[in-house]
């Protein structure tokens, strides 16, 4: 067994917008990697107090969704403002984001119970609350249920294109390959596992995904 902090995440309303998606407004049914490593980030004060080594598993259920209209400001060709268009956005509601941290447990359960920078889910205009708990970690297969994991470890759930990292300039992105929601009974044999209980008889499959922080990018990993 090994230790884990186990962190909760909650939001009434949330937006993950699909990057692959120019001039239109398509979400996504959970948030990428690199949201999630970002808002950890920022819970951390900048990505220079976050180890290059950052590695988390995520799961992540909404009780709701639906479209409503935004504003947006689009620039034309040359960064000029253009005139206020709407544009229908998807939304999720009553969002549950869980996230389990395996390394330098003290360091993150102090930044996100006293984040330097406020909780943000997705936009930033959508804030987020936390709790944290210490937990132990069996090893074995889980449950996949609500997990977000490398499409190398099974063809259940959804398929995405996602954003692992994001270059601190933004200008460049290293995409993977996901999958999301697998079915109920579906089992993870890769990786480690809640305890079992009896919410979680299988024990949730915990995989955990690295190669998130945009160190990386700097060093000339990734182009």
């Amino acid at each position: 067994m090994s230790r884990a902090l186990e962190v909760t995440v909650t939001a009434d309303v949330v937006s993950f917008r699909n990057p692959l998606y120019a001039g239109v407004q398509v979400g996504l049914p959970c948030p990428p990697p690199a949201t999630v490593a970002g808002m950890l980030a920022a819970a951390a004060g900048g990505w220079d107090q976050v180890s290059p080594d950052l590695r988390f598993a995520a799961a992540f259920t909404a009780h709701g969704a639906g479209v409503d209209l935004e504003t947006y400001h689009p620039l034309d060709g040359r960064g000029r403002r253009t005139s206020p268009t709407p544009k229908d956005r998807d939304f999720l509601a009553r969002a549950v984001l869980t996230v389990w941290l395996v390394d330098d447990l003290d360091f993150w359960e102090h930044a996100v119970r006293r984040p330097v920078w406020p909780l943000r889910l997705g936009r930033s205009q959508d804030l987020a609350a936390a709790r944290t708990r210490r937990i132990e970690l069996d090893h074995g297969a889980g449950r996949q249920g609500s997990a977000i994991v490398p499409d190398s470890l099974t063809r259940a759930g959804t398929l995405l294109r996602l954003p692992t990292a994001v270059s601190l300039d933004r200008a460049r992105t290293r995409w993977d390959g996901y999958r999301y929601a697998g079915a109920g009974s579906e089992q993870l044999i890769t990786g480690v596992r809640t305890a079992p209980s009896e919410a979680e008889p299988d024990g949730q499959a915990v995989v955990l995904i690295g190669d998130v922080h945009p160190a990386a990018f700097a060093a000339g990993a990734w182009r």
